[in-house]
């Protein structure tokens, strides 16, 4: 018997690929038992670049290559969205057949949410936190002012025992500049209560989180407010971009390592990908210095088709390159089954068939009921 699901249920994908209809349910023949699976449609945005960062056009299903568990997935759909900057530029990287004409699909608004993890308890027993968070703030500052294109949306965020929102989706370069001087400065918000949200024209990120001494009361840590956020940003349309500012966060061990927290990790990471938010860490640790919880960003970058960026010298140069490699990425589709009511995460290998392209795609999906 089958049943049919959707996993990362995106806005996006919603406009492109219509509903999956439940399969009839047959009666097997007399003695003969059969499983019962569920069909899932699996989502993956992929971001393909040269060895210079360049996003190659013109790939279509066959130019990847896709599997499970070592076994060859077939593709149902690859679609290219990109921004308007990269259709208007000449090309810098192509296939060699030369197919771009026909593989625009359309120009996307892009989406980025810059998230400050406030390190200022922190920076009284390690006061360069303190420096590196305001030279991140001002650095994030000039990529506003310096390397937004039309069509671009930034929202400001911030972290300290509840979720601050400082800034709607804007492209508002003034407004901006002052939500990250009030995040860097560890200013509260008003709870996002209503008469914060009458004015916002256009995508809103307030609109879909909770009201008032609600938002404080469901974000009492920090993988409930990343759980929040990306629920918030799912209803808009497209890939978003976490530009995370921090030190990270988890469980250490008694061994001193890092481990994921079963109560809070999986239900982020899934709330993340179903939401189609790419999680990108900037850590804010002192370039040259080791610490414990690198695992952990590196691992929700990772899982979440994002990267990890450390031993940062200059701010401005990975918040570059997150918005250069985000100038268009490719959307992939397949069917994949399991069995009814089974619940966990699938690994899943993307490649291209070029070797000397380059591929960022999330590492897997989260199938089941959660």
């Amino acid at each position: 018997m089958i049943r049919w699901k959707r996993a990362m249920p995106l806005a996006l994908a919603a406009l492109l690929l219509a509903p999956l209809a439940a399969a009839a349910q047959e009666e097997p023949p007399a003695g003969e038992v059969r499983e019962q699976v569920e069909v899932t449609e699996v989502l993956l945005d992929v971001l393909v670049t040269d060895a210079r960062g360049n996003v190659i056009l013109g790939l279509d299903e066959s130019d990847f290559v896709v599997t499970e568990d070592g076994k060859p997935i077939e593709l149902t759909d690859a679609v290219f969205y990109s921004n308007r900057r990269l259709l208007d530029a000449p090309v810098a990287a192509v296939q060699a057949d030369v197919r771009r004409p026909e593989v625009a699909q359309g120009t996307e608004d892009r989406y980025f949410i810059l998230f400050l993890d406030d390190q200022r308890s922190a920076a009284l027993e390690a006061p360069s936190l303190l420096t590196q968070q305001m030279e991140a703030v001002r650095r994030a500052r000039e990529w506003v002012a310096t390397e937004l294109v039309p069509g671009d949306h930034v929202a400001v965020v911030s972290y300290d025992k509840k979720l601050k929102v400082h800034q709607d989706f804007t492209a508002d370069r003034a407004a901006l500049d002052a939500a990250l001087k009030a995040a860097g400065k560890g200013k509260d918000t008003d709870g996002n209560w209503p008469s914060r949200i009458e004015g916002q024209v256009g995508t809103s990120l307030r609109a879909a989180l909770p009201r008032g001494n609600e938002l404080r009361d469901r974000t009492a840590n920090i993988y409930e407010a990343l759980q929040v956020l990306a629920r918030a940003a799912g209803d808009v349309r497209g890939r978003k971009n976490l530009l995370y500012l921090g030190i990270g966060f988890g469980r250490i061990n008694s061994f001193g390592q890092y481990t994921p927290d079963p109560r809070y990790y999986d239900d982020m990471v899934r709330a993340l990908n179903d939401n189609n938010v790419a999680f990108y860490a900037l850590d804010l640790t002192p370039a040259g210095t080791e610490h414990v919880l690198s695992d952990a960003l590196n691992q929700i970058a990772g899982d979440t088709g994002g990267k990890y960026y450390f031993n940062t010298v200059n701010f401005l140069t990975p918040l570059r390159q997150v918005s250069e490699e985000n100038s268009g990425y490719y959307l992939l589709s397949y069917k994949a089954t399991h069995p009814a009511g089974a619940k966990g995460f699938q690994r899943v290998q993307v490649h291209t068939a070029n070797p000397e392209f380059r591929l960022r795609a999330r590492e897997g999906y989260v199938f089941g009921e959660s």
